[in-house]
């Protein structure tokens, strides 16, 4: 991968800057943000552009309105709290708006995805000129969107010659670069989710580089029945061959349900049928736990089990313990992972929390992503 210029080596002094974010942040049915994570975390990049005297068109989608205008996804409310957040007036609305800004101050756009071209370039490639044609300076600092080649991520930067990330995207950049180039060993990998075909191509990439990789959550069922082991009714991809290696570590108990009725079996015995397989069972996570306690890093993604539901929170909460207890280098990524790390009050003892799960994977599985790309130099 080429090299990507610092934004603090452009000078954008009396410039428009056009900058991606991402703000997809959730909203409650009266239309207010429920969580502004994802705007504080942009704060650092936007106060920095405006501190240099750059005026600041910022850009970013929300939900999935299907390439329609639907104000259930309007970003407005994002904007109202956004100017809470600086302590100054952000104004929302269309790109005429954009001419006349003055160094200083901020513009959010609306929704990028009510224009279904924002998903879709090929269908009107005159949409991201369009986009790029109100601003000199392009910027990118939605790393969770990084990995989709979408019109804002891949296409605008086409159009500017000066063009850098944010600091976020900086910092998850360079947090993922570590762990694939240089982890302080032993280095530790904890993947759990329902899908193992979602992350089979992380596996894969993190086999070379990891010392452990534990698996749980219900891709581990694929896995078990791979080896043998009766896995009952619990969820499994049959048209998934699991990737093997002698890294890997499965469940050697679990937690499962009958008709509301929860039991512990071990991987030995199996798991009977009628049964659902909902969590790692008390030995799995001690074993867990004791592999994170010895590591030098470890990242996380993706719950041991159906953690929402109490009886089945055990080894996803024994995870995050163990994580938030260790000296290891640690890190997060997924959205339910971080749901659970911020359940559990121990956030502040991660030492990163990815804004990008799928975007986090995909780049340790490839080793770079299209929006990284469309800003290399």
């Amino acid at each position: 991968m080429g090299s990507i210029v610092p934004l603090k080596d452009l000078p954008i002094n009396g410039k428009k800057v056009l900058m991606r974010v991402d703000f997809n942040t959730p909203l409650n049915d009266q239309g207010e943000v429920t969580d502004d994570a994802r705007i504080k975390a942009a704060l650092p990049t936007i106060e920095w552009i405006l501190s240099q005297g750059a005026s600041l068109i910022l850009m970013s989608h929300l939900g999935r309105p299907k390439g329609e205008k639907n104000l259930k996804y309007t970003l407005r409310p994002v904007a109202e709290r956004l100017s809470e957040l600086l302590k100054e007036p952000v104004q929302f609305s269309g790109l005429d708006k954009a001419a006349d800004l003055k160094p200083g101050e901020v513009l959010l756009l609306e929704n990028l995805r009510f224009n279904p071209a924002e998903e879709n370039p090929d269908l009107d490639p005159g949409f991201a000129k369009e986009l790029a044609s109100v601003a000199d300076v392009y910027v990118n600092d939605a790393f969770g969107t990084a990995h989709r080649k979408h019109s804002s991520v891949t296409e605008v930067p086409k159009y500017f010659r000066q063009k850098a990330a944010g600091f976020l995207m900086e910092k998850e950049i360079e947090v993922l670069k570590r762990l694939m180039e240089n982890p302080t060993r032993p280095f530790v990998v904890i993947l759990g989710g329902i899908k193992l075909s979602t992350k089979l191509g992380v596996v894969k990439a993190l086999s070379d580089k990891a010392d452990k990789i534990l698996i749980g959550g219900a891709m581990a069922y694929t896995y078990l029945k791979d080896r043998g082991v009766k896995v009952g009714d619990s969820l499994v991809e049959n048209d998934v061959e699991p990737f093997k290696t002698d890294k890997i570590e499965l469940p050697i108990d679990v937690v499962a349900e009958k008709h509301g009725e929860t039991a512990t079996f071990s991987v030995k015995e199996g798991i009977p049928d009628g049964y659902q397989g909902m969590d790692i069972g008390p030995e799995t996570t001690k074993r867990f736990c004791d592999e994170i306690l010895k590591a030098k890093t470890v990242f996380w993604n993706g719950p041991m089990g159906k953690f929402e539901d109490p009886r089945f929170s055990n080894g996803t909460f024994g995870v995050m313990q163990a994580l938030a207890d260790t000296d290891a280098y640690t890190l997060i990524g997924g959205g339910d992972s971080l749901l659970a790390a911020k359940e559990s009050g121990l956030s502040e003892k991660i030492d990163h929390l990815s804004t990008g799960g799928g975007a986090s994977l995909k780049f340790l599985e490839k080793g770079s992503l299209p929006g990284v790309e469309s800003l290399v130099d």
